[in-house]
């Protein structure tokens, strides 16, 4: 018999533990969609994520990911997320702190040293600083990039771009130079009704009738006018008077004999005519 697939332990309880255990480094704690997120204070996070690893009833041991999210309009627009797993209750939690482009957050590599490599993903992709980090440099872009590209302002272009220069027999970096603009799409399909005239449909807008609204001018009126073919005349019926009209021949009889076929040899015995001597 197959094993079941293991089931997380539930949300029961959670809150109120994390709320005895971080006190006033705690901001706001939120139960949404089966998941749970800690809103800590940036000064307070590394004691908070030490109460989280040592305190009996929460027990995260592991940290998995850290993500940057990125919201423009707030003050602090930067949120650092800390997915974290505890191994003996099998319970994923969630830590958020807040903070802007010049406040650091304190480095938690001291507690998991796998931290400073995910550290290093945040400040590369959204520019946020950690204080107490060993090595904080880029990770995942190259030298010389600039700006940091998960940033809801970065230019989807970028700003340099670089290339082989034969000149100088090494990579070069150089500013973006785009062959035309940067185009936008609105990815309407004009078969479900778009709000737009694509080019070369106003050829085709024909007046409907005389007097009938049309948001063509006069003048492409009278040329769409010109445009159209006359209206002909309707035709008679035809009617068939004699086997002439119709193509048969002559009416005569069969009286008269055929011209013979050069193609076929008489035989002995018949006459001019094709029949046989009686």
């Amino acid at each position: 018999m197959r094993a079941p697939a293991p089931a997380y332990t539930s949300n029961d309880g959670v809150i109120d533990s994390a709320r005895a255990a971080l006190g006033g480094m705690l901001l706001d704690a939120v139960d949404h969609v089966g998941e749970v997120a800690l809103h800590v204070r940036r000064e307070d996070l590394y004691d908070a994520m030490i109460a989280l690893r040592d305190t009996p009833g929460l027990a995260y041991q592991q940290l998995m990911e850290i993500a940057g999210v990125d919201y423009p309009d707030r003050a602090e627009r930067f949120e650092v997320v800390y997915c974290m797993l505890s191994l003996t209750r099998n319970h994923r939690l969630r830590v958020h702190v807040a903070t802007d482009e010049e406040k650091p957050v304190p480095s938690v590599t001291d507690i998991w040293p796998v931290a400073g490599w995910l550290e290093r993903e945040v400040y590369d992709m959204y520019g946020v600083l950690f204080s107490g980090n060993p090595d904080l440099r880029r990770i995942l872009t190259d030298y010389g990039f600039r700006g940091h590209p998960q940033r809801k302002d970065f230019p989807l272009t970028g700003y340099v771009e670089l290339r082989y220069s034969e000149e100088s027999k090494r990579v070069v970096y150089e500013p973006v130079q785009l062959a035309q603009d940067f185009r936008t799409f609105d990815f309407m399909s004009p078969w479900e009704g778009a709000n737009y005239v694509l080019p070369g449909d106003e050829k085709g807008a024909l007046p409907e009738a005389k007097g009938a609204p049309t948001p063509l001018k006069a003048d492409t009126i009278v040329k769409a006018d010109a445009a159209q073919s006359p209206t002909q005349a309707p035709t008679e019926p035809k009617s068939t008077e004699s086997t002439a009209q119709t193509g048969a021949g002559k009416s005569e009889s069969d009286a008269t004999p055929k011209p013979a076929n050069p193609d076929v040899v008489p035989t002995k015995g018949a006459n001019a005519s094709g029949g046989q001597n009686q």
